[in-house]
């Protein structure tokens, strides 16, 4: 009897190690995918996953170790080399450019041509095709990408990834700006991508849709391999433990805090932005989640109240007082903090250091004379990174250095040294892992506990119904219903949120 012995895989990746400066991101590591599989990378924030990645799609240059692909060694000179052999990343941080559109974002660098000249009846028709996909006709292909939400960004970025015939497909955080509704269509295509032979490599801290998606899974733990295996022989308590080192007991703490008076109130407000006019009423002590798709006005109703969009029509009061003119520095001011959903687009000076980052909204303590005073201000830094178990060198890093999920808690830390009474927080545990997750639900339970009003937008209901108070669901611009969380449950949100009614 002739026993063939097991396929090579398509990809193998051995002894890979990295290091930036002292710091050593990936130390010996192994990897394997085959093709038509989707195996799950995983590991808390600054574990290496992205760096691994990058390795592979060409990115940086790893200091030792080999990739084979197909059977044959591969040193990547640069992303290029790694698209030439069939290799398309989704990176966590969009690696779109603004002031292009759609269609010249998908195809760039493969536009289709005719006799030397870009063809673009024919980059029309495949845009189109591969716009289709994901089910969003709203995303017209001459629309320019700065004028798009987060959300459909993150769309854009994985319609490229489809554009071009991918043997090899890296998913960092695919879901992390999604709706329930698009992730579910983004499992649709991969499941049509696996059937078609490509090997995929999904990365996300969403451990549910991990278990679901994946038929292999491996956990890097500070820059090392801790396990290699089939999904369905672990559990979601065995991915976590082996993530973080030691057991989570709960995921959603729930802090008992008292609900006061009314401290923000909107009347018939409507931002330009805004699709409709909205009530909506924040009281002292509480957690008020907004649900709803993408461009159903959530994250619009949240920058007009912070005064970056401008507000159309209606009345805003802020303990108890007409708000004016909105404007981002007025409501500072007025006490308000706000988080955006695109960090590194307009949440966070990426080239500046952590120092800086922390303190932009509140530099008040460490002003003397008109100087500032570094040293008290590289201390309170200090103090913040430690607290929000930031993984970094130093306070004086650049906060384009860390990994996303570090530079979303540099952005989180940032108003809580701000001290902000009212906090408008724009998917506040994007990309971030589990443990810190749980650390975030806490933090806002105690500002809640001290008497702080939370608004907090997210596309994942889990932790809306997981924290919240009330929650408010919109639909296509209007606010469906508020209720008690307690009220509500995933498939109630998910009717209102989609069909703009109460199951």
């Amino acid at each position: 009897m002739n026993v063939h012995p097991p396929a090579a895989p398509a990809l193998a990746m051995r002894g890979i190690s990295k290091s930036f400066g002292a710091t050593r991101a990936l130390d010996e590591v192994d990897f394997e995918l085959e093709a038509g599989r989707v195996h799950a990378l995983l590991g808390e924030n600054g574990a290496g996953k992205s760096t691994l990645m990058k390795i592979l799609s060409g990115a940086i240059k790893p200091d030792a170790g080999r990739i084979i692909l197909d059977g044959e060694p591969y040193a990547p000179a640069g992303p290029l080399d790694g698209r030439r052999r069939g290799i398309s990343m989704i990176y966590q941080e969009l690696n779109l450019a603004p002031h292009l559109t759609v269609e010249e974002n998908i195809v760039l660098g493969r536009e289709p041509r005719s006799f030397g000249f870009v063809d673009r009846t024919a980059m029309r028709n495949r845009v189109r095709s591969a716009l289709e996909l994901v089910h969003h006709p709203e995303i017209s292909p001459g629309v320019r990408v700065k004028g798009l939400s987060v959300g459909a960004k993150q769309l854009v970025e994985i319609t490229r990834a489809l554009f071009e015939k991918t043997r090899i497909l890296i998913m960092d955080e695919p879901t992390s700006s999604l709706s329930l509704e698009d992730t579910e269509r983004l499992f649709e295509i991969i499941g049509r991508l696996k059937a078609e032979g490509v090997g995929i490599i999904y990365i996300s801290h969403f451990l549910e849709e991990v278990q679901r998606v994946a038929d292999t899974v491996t956990v890097l733990r500070d820059g090392r391999r801790v396990h290699t295996g089939d999904m369905s022989r672990v559990t979601l308590d065995d991915l976590i433990r082996m993530m973080v080192g030691r057991e989570v007991k709960e995921m959603f703490p729930r802090l008992p805090h008292a609900v006061g008076e009314v401290v923000v109130s909107a009347r018939k407000f409507r931002g330009k932005r805004m699709p409709s006019a909205v009530d909506l009423e924040l009281h002292r002590g509480e957690i008020l989640g907004l649900a709803g798709l993408i461009g159903s006005g959530r994250t619009e109703a949240l920058r007009t109240l912070f005064g970056l969009d401008e507000l159309d029509s209606g009345v805003v009061e802020v303990f108890g007082r007409a708000s004016g003119r909105l404007a981002p520095n007025r409501m500072i001011r007025r006490g308000l903090g706000f988080l955006s959903e695109d960090r590194q687009g307009e949440g966070l000076a990426l080239p500046q250091s952590l120092a800086d980052n922390l303190t932009l909204s509140f530099f008040g303590p460490y002003v003397r004379l008109g100087f500032l005073r570094v040293k008290l201000q590289i201390r309170a830094a200090e103090d913040w990174i430690r607290r929000m178990n930031i993984k970094a060198r130093h306070a004086r890093q650049p906060v384009s250095s860390l990994s996303g999920g570090n530079q979303q808690k540099v952005a989180l830390a940032r108003l809580l040294h701000q001290k902000a009474d009212i906090l408008l927080l724009d998917e506040p545990t994007r990309g971030i892992d589990v443990v810190s997750k749980s650390q975030i639900y806490e933090w806002i339970g105690r500002l809640a506990q001290e008497g702080k009003a939370v608004l907090f937008v997210s596309s994942y209901f889990p932790e809306l119904l997981g924290v919240c108070d009330r929650i408010a669901a919109f639909h296509r611009g209007q606010i469906v219903d508020v209720k008690p969380a307690e009220d509500w449950d995933e498939h109630r949100l998910m009717t209102a949120a989609t069909m703009g009614r109460v199951a």
